[in-house]
């Protein structure tokens, strides 16, 4: 049995963010009921290309963005413009431990599908927003988005190379700030679930991406409050480790430029490092002896060290400092990450016979659980695709109620 089973989340969150929290959920063994707009659906079935080839190569209408974030979910078509489509979200919720939505501030209340409106009727229900500001402060009524959060957040002036070698903002190359708020949303719901276990108590989540983005500075905002010096981009150095970054190393055999991450963490690894590397007179050197004095003098070491790592191929150095466990990779590219035997090992990818496609590979759940092992289905294959099967199970919809609903195109 899966961790959640017996759990109902219904899903009105579209885009990444909410998705990825209810896949989360989804994973662990809970019944997601995917809420989608009828006609078009979740915004990134659209987001293409690339789109799932059929069998026989052509391109499908189904984005490779909404298959990944959308597994083990069924996908319900409602109209919740129309007041007959708020009305069956309204039903739905009756029989829903969890409620995940991130429309604007105020669009739930409008449509009576706001906390107040489904508490009332289930007193259980943990109900999550997820929007870019949150539900208070000046910047409430805003749409917020994964690339401003980034800028807004702080986290683009912290990432990309220094200014002086000609960097400038840049953001993270996946939506970090919607994958965080996701997985913090995650973990949320799951307290709240636990307390409305405990007590019959429900309540509202409030999640925000700026909150989000400004929790997940980690050391730099940390590093900022404490001294009141700005942190600026270094490029891909650390701001608190040395030596903590890309080195390039020997060319590879047909001339081209070759790097290695080398991440020394603490003192015992420097001086492991130093042997690897034959330069014992740094490791002896008082300025370099201690990470602080590294931190303090990184502008002298890093071009010793640079030197240094350009004398032997990446495949010696990774050899040699893996074997003196001196932390350090490999600069993979996403071909080269789906190729590695660890990924491989540790089932991180996932092959379905897919309606248009018998040979659907997608990312796998990261999560291993010893006795109650993640669920494994492929997204719904087509838009509304659970419709029937779900108001029928749910509430008892008839046939002919049915019917009459699609007649009216509220589902």
């Amino acid at each position: 049995m899966n961790s959640l089973a017996g759990i109902r989340i219904l899903d009105l969150s579209r885009v990444l963010a909410g998705p990825w929290c209810t896949q989360t959920l989804a994973d662990l063994g809970a019944e997601v009921i995917k809420i989608e707009r009828p006609g078009s659906g979740d915004d990134t079935r659209s987001w293409g290309p690339p789109f799932l080839p059929n069998s026989d190569g052509s391109q499908s209408q189904e984005a490779a963005y909404y298959l990944g974030t959308n597994r083990n979910k069924k996908s319900v078509t409602c109209d919740i413009s129309q007041p007959q489509g708020q009305a069956l979200i309204r039903e739905l919720a009756k029989h829903c431990d969890i409620f995940v939505e991130n429309f604007k501030v105020g669009d739930m209340a409008r449509y009576g599908l706001d906390f107040a409106s489904l508490s009332a009727i289930n007193p259980r229900l943990v109900y999550c927003s997820v929007t870019g500001f949150g539900q208070t402060g000046p910047y409430a009524d805003r749409a917020g988005y994964d690339y401003a959060i980034q800028g807004i957040g702080g986290l683009m002036s912290v990432t990309g190379e220094r200014d002086d070698l000609g960097g400038g903002p840049q953001k993270v190359g996946v939506a970090v700030a919607d994958l965080m708020t996701g997985m913090y949303a995650t973990v949320a719901i799951l307290a709240a679930l636990r307390h409305a276990e405990k007590t019959g108590q429900g309540q509202q989540v409030d999640m925000a991406l700026l909150d989000t983005q400004v929790a997940m500075l980690a050391n730099l905002g940390a590093n900022y409050l404490v001294s009141g010096a700005t942190p600026t981009r270094v490029g891909n150095a650390h701001q608190n480790i040395v030596p903590y970054q890309v080195f390039e190393v020997a060319p590879m055999a047909d001339g081209s430029r070759d790097h290695l991450i080398l991440a020394v963490g603490n003192d015992q690894q420097f001086q492991k490092f130093c042997l690897v590397a034959n330069c014992p007179e740094l490791a002896s050197n008082p300025q370099y002896i201690k990470n602080r004095d590294r931190v303090v003098n990184r502008a002298a070491l890093v071009p010793l060290l640079e030197a240094v790592l350009l004398q032997r191929s990446k495949a010696d150095w990774l050899a040699a400092l893996e074997a003196a466990k001196v932390p350090c990779g490999a600069i993979n590219n996403l071909a080269e990450v789906f190729a590695d035997p660890q990924i491989a090992a540790r089932d991180m990818v996932t092959t379905w016979q897919h309606p248009l496609n018998d040979n659907l590979r997608l990312v796998a759940s990261p999560i291993k659980l010893s006795l109650t092992p993640v669920r494994s289905d492929m997204p719904p294959p087509s838009l509304g695709q659970h419709t029937d099967e779900v108001l029928h199970d749910v509430l008892g919809y008839s046939k002919e109620k049915l019917a009459v609903l699609k007649s009216e195109r509220v589902v």
